[in-house]
């Protein structure tokens, strides 16, 4: 007779109708957490009979084993959710993060995995910079353990926890579309990156839905770093040969610098100008005008990424996105 399925924090969750964030805050922060919700979850703990692998005081007692955490870019509010996480499920098992970052480059990422298998960790979080997979067999060979951060495998072979980007970018531009607009650029960062192209299709399928012709009605630039400064750039480059009236940005971080670079050019958001971001970071609520934008569950997904890294066979995990509308549009 095959054995129940271990219980996971995420069942707690479920359970106690709140994020896994809180189930985490509850066993280790429960100051944070106001009596009611607390009295929830320890409900939900009870009943299920979920039992945390360790705690904070392993930690404190230098006794954690250690998890690597591979992202593009930590200076980005997104990863650093991300990030926050898995941190926070890890010191709930008695475990440590060890946060690497690639710059998107695979000369990087390839120095960050020999790094962690030197400090022999016990599994690797990875958001890879490329679609260069050999290293999978190389940290399999050593007995460490893989989730892909945001990423397919086609194989299934590897854990994996991913959002639909194509479906985030099909949100953006059918609420653009939805709000009259014709003549709509994007500024994304490199194809070769797999959730610039997923959110550049999903776009792309909104337009032509609506009965556009994408190859000549959508203007399109690419930039090389996926930041504030590069999407002021982009701004310039954009208007001096076209002039549309949305923008839909591949993150956050470039629809910041294309609002300041709007501003710069005497141009009004939403009135002259919609802009539509993509991430939801925090920074996303306070900017002047606030972004729209497409959610990611960010710090679900480190937490859910962390949570795979623990089970047994390899199993995929997929989050939908939604736009949280805001006055940028």
């Amino acid at each position: 007779m095959a054995n129940a399925p271990a219980v996971t924090i995420s069942d707690v969750a479920e359970r106690a109708g709140v994020s896994v964030g809180t189930v985490s805050n509850v066993v280790n922060r429960p100051e944070r957490v106001t009596e009611s919700t607390r009295v929830r979850v320890r409900d939900a703990i009870s009943t299920l009979g979920w039992v945390p692998n360790g705690s904070a005081a392993t930690l404190r007692a230098g006794q954690a084993t250690l998890v690597g955490l591979i992202v593009p870019d930590i200076r980005n509010p997104f990863f650093t959710e991300v990030a926050r996480g898995a941190e926070d499920l890890a010191a709930a098992n008695g475990e440590a993060i060890v946060i690497c970052n690639t710059d998107w480059l695979l000369s990087d990422e390839r120095r960050a995995l020999d790094a962690l298998a030197r400090q022999r960790v016990r599994g690797i979080i990875i958001n890879p910079a490329g679609e260069d997979e050999r290293y999978l067999e190389w940290l399999s060979d050593r007995g460490i353990a893989l989730v892909l951060l945001d990423h397919r495998r086609s194989t299934g072979h590897v854990s994996s926890v991913v959002v639909d980007d194509v479906l985030g970018g099909r949100l953006a531009g059918e609420h653009l579309l939805q709000l009259g607009h014709r003549r709509i650029a994007l500024v994304n960062g490199p194809l070769s990156i797999p959730q610039c192209e997923d959110r550049r299709l999903g776009l792309v399928a909104a337009l032509t839905d609506a009965g556009l012709e994408p190859e000549r009605d959508l203007i399109e630039i690419e930039v090389e770093a996926m930041d504030a400064t590069s999407g002021l750039a982009a701004t310039e480059e954009l208007f001096a040969s076209s002039s549309p009236t949305a923008l839909f940005c591949a993150n956050d971080l470039l629809a910041i610098g294309v609002i300041h670079g709007l501003r710069r050019r005497g141009m009004r958001v939403p009135d002259d100008v919609a802009v539509v971001g993509y991430d939801d970071v925090e920074l996303a609520a306070m900017t002047d005008p606030p972004l729209t934008t497409v959610h990611q569950p960010s710090y679900e997904l480190g937490a859910t990424a962390y949570e795979l890294l623990r089970g047994g066979e390899p199993e995929q995990r997929s989050f939908s996105p939604h736009l949280v509308q805001r006055e940028s549009t």
